[in-house]
């Protein structure tokens, strides 16, 4: 008997939010709300310009050492466990990967900005 209700209250939900929608007033699309730039005038060129790589490198680094963060800070936390070796291990373990990843974008001059 719970189900029917159920089912039946969707329903009369359901058909009412439909009939709701269709009864209210709908939006009529100007040309120059829909145009890209509302200031005027027309876009003289495309909106895609390109970008450099080395931007999208800076973006990867951020995102790198962000996930870093997250995952040295329950380091405190996990050294009260029953194996902080086990703990200082892991976290230096950490560490050294990401230096080692830094160095060599760093020798292969994937951080300057200049050619």
């Amino acid at each position: 008997m719970k189900i029917l209700n159920l089912a039946l209250m969707i329903t009369i939900i359901t058909t009412l939010l439909m009939l709701i929608s269709f009864w209210l007033p709908l939006m009529k699309p100007n040309s120059e709300k829909l145009s890209p730039y509302e200031c005027g005038f027309d876009p003289l060129g495309t909106a895609r310009l390109p970008f450099s790589i080395r931007f999208f490198l800076v973006a990867i680094l951020f995102l790198l050492f962000d996930l870093e963060i997250a995952l040295l800070l329950p380091t405190p936390w996990a050294l009260n466990t029953h194996h902080p070796e086990a703990t200082m291990l892991l976290t230096s373990l950490i560490i050294i990967i990401l230096t080692l990843g830094l160095t060599y974008e760093w020798l292969h001059k994937g951080l300057e900005w200049a050619e």
